[in-house]
């Protein structure tokens, strides 16, 4: 088994699990399905074809930079302009900064990370008008994908860094064991718009302790009296 480590980062990301209509919401986290989606668009496969290969990966993803919500309302007319479309609401996550993970057998994580590097089709963070503002690999290793996770340096801006702790704790959410955690459907089926289908996962929230470099030292104000 490997694990594939990639950042997810831009001006604007979107992570629908549960949009609906005019109202199209986002996740304060990446989805699942965005993010297998994003891996199949590096792999060169359309939204008809079949993604089975990817759907036992297991999946993580860290939060290092939780960006602010923004909304938008958008307006669509028909081509020749007689037709106007329903007003509809979308949010966006804007300047938010992910580590996401993929563990699944190593000749599969080698072919994504290939990919990655020479993507078939462009990549977006969840929505096409949401591309990323960095490359999106990071590293492949032999380590489990929480391993994974704890091990990758911290990737949030240098002012944000700047401004904590020389250690941080940041949120980070897996694929979780049944009944442990919560019930999230955004395991994608088939993408084909004839047909769209999504499957239930449970994703359980952990902790993980990150070392900051550009951080500040934590100030202890009992040292000068000799207290520990």
């Amino acid at each position: 088994m490997s694990t594939l480590v990639i950042c997810l980062a831009g001006p604007m990301q979107s992570w629908g699990a549960s949009s609906r209509f005019t109202n199209r919401g986002t996740r304060t986290e990446p989805t699942k399905s965005g993010v297998l989606g994003l891996l199949a668009a590096a792999q060169g496969i359309r939204r008809s074809e079949d993604i089975e290969h990817l759907l036992d990966l297991n999946f993580g993803v860290r939060v290092d930079q939780e960006g602010s919500l923004a909304r938008d309302f958008q307006v669509a007319r028909s081509l020749d302009g007689t037709r106007t479309m329903p007003l509809s609401v979308r949010y966006y996550l804007a300047d938010a900064v992910f580590v996401g993970a993929v563990e699944g057998d190593a000749s599969l994580i080698s072919a994504l990370e290939s990919a990655l590097s020479r993507p078939t089709f462009p990549l977006y963070l969840g929505r096409r008008s949401c591309p990323p503002s960095r490359p999106v690999y990071l590293r492949k290793t032999t380590d489990s994908l929480r391993d994974a996770l704890s091990s990758t340096p911290w990737q949030a801006s240098e002012d944000r860094r700047r401004r904590q702790a020389n250690v941080v704790t940041l949120r980070a959410f897996v694929d979780g064991m049944p009944g442990v955690g919560s019930q999230v459907r955004d395991v994608p089926v088939s993408f084909d718009p004839r047909r769209r289908e999504y499957s239930w996962r449970t994703v359980e929230e952990i902790s993980i302790p990150i070392d900051n470099s550009n951080g500040r030292p934590v100030h202890d104000p009992m040292a000068l009296l000799g207290g520990g």
